[in-house]
């Protein structure tokens, strides 16, 4: 067990909880990746925390609870929580997020965050779109493209 990145990544998770970006940003290495179901592959410091900024953003009163919190010299993992109400939709949304991290130079160089793709849109999207199409390819490619484009575009402004 490594302390220090334990209390990393609770770190990150606290300001995350406070919607603290700069104390959010110390916690990532310049060249970190982040992915994710929705945000697959997300690199550079400042593209991932556009990234959250756009997350935090769109979702309406987030709140994040983080538990199972463990690390090494190299790697870390934890369990997150994130609730909140879709803000295209209104619908409440409680996702269950698995966690990993890789280290280098005692930061998070990479962050990627695993959760269940359809179970989320059918919490977010409601029916019938999140049940019939949460599962589909072509579904998740819309709303990866979607967010994608979210991204570039704070991004431009």
């Amino acid at each position: 067990m490594n302390d220090r990145h334990v209390a990393l990544i609770s770190a990150f998770y606290d300001a995350l909880g406070r919607a603290d970006f700069a104390a959010m940003e110390r916690c990532y290495h310049p060249a970190v990746s982040f992915g994710d179901p929705i945000f697959q592959e997300v690199e550079g410091r400042d593209r991932v925390m556009r990234m959250w900024r756009l997350q935090l953003g769109v979702r309406d009163g987030l709140k994040s609870e983080y538990r199972d919190v463990t690390a090494d010299d190299f790697t870390g993992t934890a369990h997150w929580t994130a609730t909140y109400a879709f803000s295209s939709t209104g619908r409440q949304v409680v996702n269950e997020i698995d966690a990993l991290f890789r280290f280098e130079d005692g930061l998070i160089v990479r962050h990627h965050d695993d959760f269940d793709f359809r179970r989320w849109s059918k919490m977010a999207l409601g029916r019938p779109h999140g049940l019939l199409f949460g599962w589909t390819p072509m579904w998740r490619k819309t709303i990866r493209d979607r967010a994608t484009q979210q991204l570039d575009e704070l991004g431009s402004s």
